[in-house]
């Protein structure tokens, strides 16, 4: 575990630091931001969004754009999202799953008409679970304890046109890579399959929907096939001083490889978030609360989840 702890360490202090270089790198010219309006750049600048002695509402401009990028997945800004989750109530001991994820974003410039956005999704895991002890006489006796360490990675990339006009939107391929230190925090499958979103941001704030499917295509012949769907549908609406309120899911999923059996988990909840910038960095912070309407037996009724995002807006 120790080792675990350490290697996670160090990946989260070289993704600071990736991320903070390359969000001061100048990003290539731009056609929009040729016919872009001075205030509207100077909203979009992270220069802007950082520095404490810029002018009230240049300030408060600021904070919309950076609330506005932080609300859409496949934005033009490197970010770092950071998300702890709690999953409540598993089994009959009613123990508690933890996962936290670490989801670096990064956009590449691949043509003056295309992006690419880049996500990797890095799970590291508390995995509880019951070992059957036996006993001299009687039935055995369950002894709790559980396993922790990396999950499987999910790296995904978004193609995403770089004009948009009141949709935008990006696809790609989705990947599960085999990466769980063991065998309970993994599927031991490599996987690939299609990955989806759109969303529209009116004055109100964001509406959109996340959708993919993973199909395993190798790996541990004696584990189960992956045949994994996830849509995430989000709504946010926007409130004063930078503040937000989110309408989301932790993730609806279905496996529809489990045949015969429960299928769907269905979570539905929302929170409160808040854009705002610590010293010279702009930062995202969201709690959120979700009911499981829909979930297997002896899974997790309800979930919390807190989430803490670094924001390094490019200079445009």
């Amino acid at each position: 575990m120790k080792s675990v702890r350490r290697s996670f360490y160090i990946i989260l202090a070289g993704l600071l630091l990736v991320c903070s270089a390359y969000g001061q790198m100048p990003a290539a010219p731009d056609d929009a931001a040729e016919t872009t309006p001075p205030q509207a750049q100077a909203a979009a600048s992270s220069q802007t969004v950082s520095t404490p002695t810029a002018p009230a509402g240049e300030s408060a401009a600021a904070l919309a754009q950076a609330r506005k990028d932080a609300q859409n997945p496949i934005a033009s800004i490197i970010s770092l999202p950071l998300q702890e989750n709690w999953n409540f109530g598993i089994g009959n001991a009613n123990r508690t799953q933890n996962i936290f994820n670490i989801q670096p974003v990064f956009p590449v410039g691949i043509s003056k008409d295309w992006n690419l956005i880049m996500r990797f999704v890095t799970p590291i895991i508390y995995q509880p679970y019951a070992v059957p002890i036996a006993q001299p006489s009687g039935p055995p006796v369950l002894y709790q304890t559980g396993a922790y360490g990396l999950g499987d990675m999910q790296p995904q990339f978004y193609f995403s046109p770089r004009k948009h006009h009141s949709i935008t939107w990006g696809a790609g391929p989705i990947f599960l890579v085999p990466t769980a230190t063991y065998h309970l925090l993994g599927f031991e499958k490599f996987g690939i399959g299609p990955t989806f979103v759109a969303l529209a941001q009116p004055k109100f704030g964001t509406i959109g929907v996340l959708v993919n499917n993973i199909w395993s295509v190798a790996g541990h012949s004696d584990r189960p096939d992956v045949n994994m769907f996830y849509l995430q549908p989000f709504l946010n609406y926007n409130l004063k001083h930078a503040w937000y309120l989110s309408l989301t899911t932790s993730g609806i999923t279905a496996n529809w490889a489990n045949h015969g059996g429960p299928r769907w988990t269905v979570p539905i909840g929302g929170g409160p978030g808040r854009v705002w910038t610590i010293g010279h960095q702009a930062v995202n912070v969201q709690t959120f609360f979700f009911g499981n309407v829909v979930h297997p037996p002896k899974a997790s009724p309800w979930e919390f989840r807190m989430a803490f995002t670094l924001l390094f807006p490019k200079p445009r």
